[in-house]
């Protein structure tokens, strides 16, 4: 990786549970799970199904230094950890990081609470990586790798939620899923995670026809993705955290009709990687 490569790979696109078919062929199926790559360092966000495949990646690449950054440990976003081959070897040094439940349950807590049984067969002990367990604070400013910037701010959703913003070498990417909008409000935390973002993963998994059957869920729409975009200045929106239900050619026409609103949009797919421009490129 050259040093001065900003990389995103959308390893898991879909929300609230994995699905498959030939009507989710071109999108994907896996639950969320983001790779980032800074240079030499690699971050990931969550753990959703697509993280089995993003760990034979790492695998693959040589890669046995990096950070796992948890949104929240909702079923969706958990899912893949046991089945991620790196936390079994011994080679492996690996920082899992958790904000949502800070004064309820340690990161470490959380992770040993879901990875035994009877929820899976053997304990966490099995895992023969080296496993560093932080905490933080929503607000926090984290600055897990040198030169790596990770912003903090509680979302919107039940049980709890952080959204991220990764600055490094001048360029900025946001991670927002899981949080519930108000109508007609723009959430200052989440303008501020994205504000001059030069890319915003957003939670799209909703359109705001469904959004009245829908509150209290916790997710938010492309139009609402849109509106935040243009507010705070950013220049890309992925739209992702797909509903499980919708086809390969619903994604399309919602792409369509972001894209009509706004140039920078795209609904996110399995297995998408996007390079950003150096920030003397924009």
């Amino acid at each position: 990786m050259d040093d001065d490569v900003f990389l995103i790979k959308f390893w898991g696109v879909r929300g609230s549970i994995a699905v498959s078919g030939p009507e989710f062929s071109r999108y994907g199926g896996n639950t969320i799970c983001i790779e980032m790559r800074c240079g030499k360092h690699t971050l990931l966000f969550d753990a959703g199904s697509g993280l089995r495949s993003a760990g034979r990646s790492l695998r693959a690449s040589g890669v046995t230094d990096f950070d796992l950054l948890f949104t929240h440990c909702h079923y969706d976003h958990i899912i893949g950890l046991p089945f991620f081959a790196p936390i079994y070897d011994r080679s492996v040094k690996l920082a899992l990081w958790s904000g949502h439940l800070a004064g309820r349950m340690t990161t470490r807590q959380m992770v040993d609470e879901f990875m035994r049984p009877p929820w899976f067969p053997v304990k966490l002990d099995i895992c023969k990586a080296s496993l560093d367990f932080r905490d933080f604070v929503s607000g926090d400013v984290l600055r897990p790798r040198e030169g790596v910037v990770v912003r903090t701010a509680s979302l919107t959703h039940p049980g709890g939620c952080i959204g991220y913003r990764v600055e490094w070498d001048g360029r900025a990417v946001a991670v927002i899923t899981d949080t519930e909008h108000q109508p007609d409000k723009l959430d200052p935390a989440v303008l501020g995670l994205i504000k001059d973002a030069d890319l915003v993963i957003y939670d799209c998994t909703y359109t705001e026809e469904e959004m009245e059957r829908h509150r209290g869920d916790g997710h938010s729409t492309w139009d609402h993705g849109v509106k935040l975009c243009e507010a705070a200045g950013a220049r890309r929106l992925a739209l992702f955290h797909h509903d499980p239900t919708r086809t390969d050619e619903q994604l399309d026409e919602i792409e369509k009709l972001a894209k009509d609103r706004f140039a920078g949009a795209f609904a996110a797919r399995d297995g998408q990687t996007l390079k950003l421009p150096l920030h003397n490129e924009r």
